[in-house]
């Protein structure tokens, strides 16, 4: 059974005649008759009765027309729902992002790109780098934003920034006061991390090693928010991204740059290499490119 038969049953169906469905599809009748007797071969049923003046269904064709209009009316929509994702009039991104950029990226974004595509509907799902991995393989999410370092060779990644980690300290805190903050400075320092399983927390802690000492960690969040708000009443300090500090002149806490060589986190975008991006992904992608610097 394929398309252009049912297209042909339809056609007889609503003109009567075989000679005018054959008009009406732009084929020769004969060649037109001969798909209706292959297709009633195939299903061991006449489809019509052909009477003078008119074919009319039995009711085998009935039950098939009915089909066959529903089969043609999705086929159709699908090859619609094509070409306005190709013109990027309509389409779905399933983008996944890390909590500890999301809330400071994306409403950068997300307003622009809305407006430039309006048809394109964008979900957004929040998790740790692990699950995020984990949903791309699933073929759940289209795209993530996330840092590096990114080990599963399945993934593609595009590099988009990188930025600094700077330091969160309480408002009245003795390094409120210093010029040059240096890494060796915070070791004696309490330190509220992420928690287990976010990588900023792991990145702190990377540079922290790579300094010689080990914080004391006092305390661990999954979300940037507490954190900043346990800085402020004085628990600790912190390492945060830079996008994650409010602009100055708001900031009811400290942030301060480190003596170089500052640490750095670097945001990408990544997919399944073997799932190549949709034509609204790609311009999702393109639009974090150009906003994202």
């Amino acid at each position: 059974m394929e398309l252009h038969q049912l297209r042909y049953l339809l056609a007889v169906a609503r003109t009567g005649h075989f000679s005018r469905a054959a008009a009406e599809c732009r084929v020769a009748q004969p060649s037109l008759s001969q798909q209706i007797r292959k297709l009633e071969e195939e299903l061991g049923e006449r489809l019509f009765d052909r009477l003078k003046p008119r074919a009319r269904l039995t009711p085998a064709g009935e039950a098939l027309h009915a089909r066959a209009a529903r089969i043609l009316a999705e086929v159709e929509a699908a090859l619609r729902e094509a070409t306005e994702a190709r013109a990027l009039t309509r389409g779905l991104v399933v983008v996944g992002v890390l909590p500890t950029i999301a809330p400071y990226l994306l409403p950068e974004i997300l307003p622009a790109f809305s407006h430039a595509f309006p048809g394109i509907q964008v979900v957004v799902q929040e998790d740790t780098t692990a699950q995020l991995l984990g949903l791309l393989a699933g073929c759940e999410l289209d795209l993530a934003l996330a840092s590096l370092p990114i080990r599963d060779q399945r993934m593609a990644t595009a590099t988009l920034f990188s930025e600094e980690l700077v330091v969160a300290l309480p408002p009245q805190h003795r390094f409120v006061k210093k010029t040059v903050i240096r890494a060796a400075d915070l070791e004696p320092e309490p330190f509220i991390l992420m928690k287990e399983g976010h990588c900023l927390g792991d990145q702190v802690l990377d540079f922290c090693a790579q300094r010689d000492f080990h914080p004391k960690v006092s305390c661990r969040s999954a979300q940037v928010e507490t954190i900043r708000a346990l800085v402020r009443a004085g628990m600790g300090i912190s390492l945060l991204p830079a996008m994650a500090c409010p602009p100055p002149g708001s900031r009811p806490a400290h942030y301060r740059s480190l003596a170089a060589p500052t640490p750095q986190r670097t945001i990408v975008a990544l997919w399944l290499r073997d799932r190549p991006p949709s034509h609204a992904t790609s311009a999702f992608l393109q639009h974090v490119r150009q906003t994202a610097v």
